[in-house]
């Protein structure tokens, strides 16, 4: 029997042991959807807390529940290690490492690269290998491949190699892992129909694809898609503003077109996982193949001015009422980088902080999901809502939480910036809209 029909027959009777390396915001939740589906999980990871919490049936990640993941850790279907040489037990594995940019705005792929070395270490015949970390086109290809054949065994017959993008959206109550299409593209047509078979296990929809080229350009476009509309109309924020129209009644009513358009609203500035970095994965790849990424470029410095913007837009509003922003206290309702969830990372609330606390402010803030935060290497001052709108000179929404009660920061606030259009409907001298 050739390696492709073992694996393809452990996947098929679920006796295929599922490998996940990094288990965070994306390891976890699909470690989970392949416990559900009846398949042995084994995660790995190199923080001895999370293994530990997550070996006690513990989730620490908002969009699993420990209510949903202590069953499968009890019963034995999922668990989790530091011992990368357990690798050497699975039949497939995924890797759900970071891929931050560097400063210089070039992709880190050293989380990757230790990943991968450490399956080469114990890569046997017949496993399946799947990327699911978002990079730039051709990293499957060029970076893995060479690293895993290095041990003599030969891609598309002794073992099996793809590209999987994530499509995580925290927080959506609606679109999770196991009900949003998995794009997967193998380096031969064998390694993407064994990645068909084994996502089929335990997800909804599997949409193959010729390449991991074609899967790797599938997540970029998605995001730089929504990225460069992002861009743009917060470009038109800013014309807004500066003409005196309620941008965010211009959007609504644009959207009332039954074709032809689709809303997307200004902001803070872009935060999150996803989409302030991937776009930039395509702009450092083209700039290899001699194309400048305009449009990719341009966006990325609007959205990257929008902080600036607010914080402006705040300096405005407290010389209304007679006060500088040094010495003034200002309350940011919400840390997190978008409504709902628990997770900072890039939030532009960070980059407001900053630059409040540049010229001078005391800032402090509330958010029902992020209890604890460490900026700049100082712990930030948490009040509850209500004593922090009345404690504060001004109050400044940057994330629209559910929890918060908006007609009560309104009646509570002396002045309010609001960059969700939070408070739409409330008419109020105290409030300056984005």
């Amino acid at each position: 029997m050739s390696h492709f029909d073992a694996l393809a027959s452990k996947i098929q009777n679920k006796t295929a042991v599922s490998g996940i390396v990094g288990l965070g915001y994306v390891g976890l939740p699909l470690a989970v959807e392949f416990a559900r589906a009846g398949l042995p999980v084994l995660g790995f990871d190199i923080t001895q807390g999370k293994v530990d919490t997550l070996n006690r049936g513990e989730s620490y990640i908002q969009d699993v529940p420990t209510p949903v993941l202590e069953p499968h850790v009890k019963t034995g279907k999922l668990s989790a290690t530091t011992d990368f040489s357990r690798i050497s037990e699975v039949d497939t594995i995924n890797i759900c490492v970071p891929t931050p940019l560097r400063k210089t705005k070039d992709p880190d792929m050293s989380f990757v690269v230790s990943a991968t070395e450490q399956i080469a270490k114990y890569l046997h015949p017949g496993m399946l290998i799947i990327l699911e970390s978002t990079t730039y086109p051709g990293t499957t290809d060029e970076l893995l491949l060479p690293m895993l054949e290095k041990s003599g065994l030969q891609c598309g017959v002794d073992f099996f190699l793809c590209f999987s993008p994530e499509r995580v959206d925290p927080g959506n109550p609606n679109f999770q892992t196991y009900n949003i299409p998995k794009v997967v593209g193998g380096i031969t047509p064998a390694c993407t129909e064994l990645g068909r078979q084994f996502y089929a296990q335990s997800l909804e929809t599997v949409v193959p694809v010729s390449s991991t080229s074609v899967a790797e350009m599938v997540k970029l476009l998605e995001n730089t898609f929504r990225m460069i509309n992002i861009g743009m109309v917060n470009e038109l924020a800013l014309m807004c503003d500066r003409m005196g129209i309620n941008v965010w009644e211009v959007i609504e009513a644009a959207a009332t077109k039954p074709f032809g358009f689709m809303p997307f609203y200004p902001g803070p500035g872009l935060g999150g996982h996803c989409i302030p970095i991937d776009p930039f994965y395509l702009s450092w790849k083209t700039r290899q193949a001699g194309i400048e990424a305009r449009f990719i470029e341009l966006a990325g410095y609007i959205n990257g001015q929008m902080p600036h913007f607010v914080v402006d837009k705040i300096q405005g509003a407290l010389n209304e009422h007679c006060k500088a922003v040094k010495g003034s206290s200002v309350h940011i309702l919400g840390v997190a980088y978008k409504k709902n969830i628990d997770d900072v990372r890039e939030s532009p609330a960070l980059d407001i902080i900053h630059l409040l606390r540049e010229r001078g402010a005391s800032v402090t803030y509330s958010d029902p999901y992020v209890t604890d935060l460490r900026h700049e290497g100082q712990d930030l001052e948490t009040m509850d809502a209500d004593e922090g709108c009345r404690a504060a000179d001004c109050v400044v929404i940057v994330t629209d939480h559910k929890d918060f009660s908006y007609a009560d920061v309104l009646a509570q606030s002396k002045l309010v910036v609001d960059t969700r259009n939070a408070l739409k409907g409330l008419q109020s001298e105290k409030i300056v809209r984005l």
